[in-house]
């Protein structure tokens, strides 16, 4: 029996998530690993969320990470791992987070009472979060964690997201959406990354893009404007509440009180984040 309002968990998430993402888009990351040899920028992506799964070959970076190409993995998967070890890429993400961190939060936030706060509530949140067919998340859990409360919590996010993360792929399984048909359909829904952002960087091709688009017009997901239909709107919601229900464990753990209190830290530093120019302008959207 649910003690939670509704979407609690997934609000808490929304709003933790994004943080674990700013390494990603920070150039911290990518001149760490600059200094060991990573020059490409999607090499430094697959090997920086790849590592803590350690030196693997591009068939399981592209099935854990779900919408990649394999063709663009393979470009750079297992090439990276004759350049660095996977414990390497993991010293240099945490100096990235660190750094990033202290830009995008200031020096204030990162040694505040409240971050302190807000990684013990989403470390505790961790605790009920379990391994079985979560590749991504069984990896990071593994990981110890960091003693300093900024890189704590950017850790206990990664294990929150990586989490419902895994889920998410079961759910969009279930709904029988490849994963192009997985981005084109959550771009429809004006929350997901734009076109230009997609084709940038998950290695597929405008053709790619308007195949997926034509079989989701044959299902009836998707109108001829590229527009969700009813039936496609009642899909993607339902993905998330699928989502829901197999992420709901650290968050009934953590209890009411709790994520709601996590849930109003979070947005704090995420807005202090988005305002310090932490994400891209144009990442999100229809077009």
């Amino acid at each position: 029996m649910t003690t939670l309002a509704p979407r609690a968990g997934r609000r808490c998430h929304n709003a933790v998530n994004p943080l674990h993402s700013t390494v990603y888009f920070s150039p911290d990351l990518g001149k760490e690993l600059a200094g060991a040899g990573v020059g490409h920028p999607r090499a430094v992506y697959f090997a920086g969320r790849g590592a803590a799964m350690g030196a693997v070959g591009p068939g399981v970076i592209a099935a854990a990470f779900y919408n990649f190409s394999y063709e663009l993995v393979a470009q750079h998967v297992p090439a990276v791992w004759r350049v660095v070890s996977p414990e390497t890429v993991l010293d240099a993400r945490l100096r990235a987070v660190d750094s990033t961190l202290r830009r995008v939060l200031g020096e204030e936030a990162v040694a505040s009472d409240e971050m302190a706060e807000a990684a013990r509530l989403a470390l505790r949140a961790t605790e009920a979060c379990t391994r079985t067919a979560r590749p991504l998340y069984a990896a990071h859990a593994d990981l110890p964690v960091p003693e300093q409360p900024h890189l704590a919590y950017w850790h206990a996010a990664t294990l929150l997201r990586e989490h419902r993360g895994d889920g998410h792929l079961t759910a969009l399984l279930s709904a029988g959406l490849d994963p192009v048909e997985a981005l084109v359909s959550h771009t429809a829904t004006g929350k997901g990354m734009t076109p230009r952002w997609v084709l940038g960087t998950r290695g597929w091709h405008r053709t790619d893009w308007d195949a997926a688009a034509g079989r989701l017009r044959e299902r009836g997901l998707l109108d001829e404007a590229g527009e969700l239909t009813e039936a496609g709107t009642a899909l993607r919601a339902g993905l998330e509440d699928h989502t829901d229900r197999l992420d709901s464990a650290p968050y009934e753990h953590l209890g009411a009180e709790g994520v709601e209190r996590l849930t109003e830290l979070a947005r704090g530093f995420l807005v202090a984040a988005t305002g310090n120019g932490a994400f891209p302008a144009d990442l999100i959207g229809k077009s």
